[in-house]
């Protein structure tokens, strides 16, 4: 009898152990992704973690997030944003030499970098990944939809499958003329603005083109912004590129 007594004794200070150990790991759970749980004041969900993002990208491996220039190693880079030569005129990024995007974007970019390779031509991004806070930030001066993204919605730059580019010479390493610079807030940046030299015009039908064949839209506001159609299929992502720098 003392014998059974003693085993139901274990038994439930084993069963009690478990239990409480369970309490504590789910209470460290649900404090380690609670910001990635609840809705920002917009009510949308925006990963700010890697172990958040992980677990989107653990059974699509078509959201992980790559390096582009690892990615791409022919790709042309001027990340506008990590300098003082954008229309905000400060830097928004750290200091970084590369940018990213989701895995689905990368490879499709590569292949249109392999078809202009064939026109001695290429691709430069001024910018591609760009953190949702910086979104934010962007907005305030602008509050213009047509050219800055309203981070009520949130960009496709914010789901890494949005970039920013435009056309360049390899054997010169310029930039085609596309009529107007990055950033323009203007009518003549739209894509169905015509009262443009013939070679400008060509210029643009021949990037739009080619990104259009291997499954990127244009923006019509803006002849440089291109991105993957379904973008609610990728989450909105506030991680630091310190962050992606982890990711594998």
């Amino acid at each position: 009898m003392l014998f059974k007594i003693s085993l139901r004794y274990k038994i439930l200070n084993t069963c009690k152990s478990c239990i409480f150990y369970c309490i504590v790991f789910g209470l460290f759970f649900l404090k380690a992704t609670a910001q990635d749980t609840l809705l920002n004041k917009y009510g949308l969900w925006v990963i700010s973690n890697t172990a958040a993002f992980n677990k989107t990208a653990l059974n699509n491996p078509a959201k992980m997030m790559v390096d582009v220039r690892k990615a791409i190693p022919t790709i042309v880079l001027d990340l506008k944003y990590a300098g003082r030569d954008n229309f905000m005129h400060h830097r928004l990024y750290p200091h970084i030499k590369t940018t990213y995007l989701r895995r689905a974007a990368a490879e499709a970019l590569a292949e249109v970098q392999k078809e202009l390779y064939r026109q001695n031509l290429g691709i430069k991004i001024w910018d591609a990944y760009r953190p949702y806070a910086v979104t934010e930030k962007m907005w305030e001066p602008v509050k213009d939809d047509r050219y800055a993204a309203d981070p009520e919605f949130g960009s496709g730059h914010n789901r890494g499958i949005a970039l920013d580019a435009t056309l360049i010479n390899l054997h010169t390493k310029k930039e085609l003329n596309m009529g107007t610079g990055f950033d323009n807030f203007s009518d003549t940046a739209h894509g169905d603005f015509k009262n443009l030299p013939a070679i400008v015009l060509a210029n643009r039908v021949l990037l739009k083109s080619v990104m259009k064949k291997y499954g990127f839209t244009v923006l019509e506001t803006e002849w440089w912004h291109f991105y993957l159609p379904d973008t609610k299929k990728y989450e909105l992502l506030n991680l630091s590129f310190k962050d992606l720098k982890k990711i594998k």
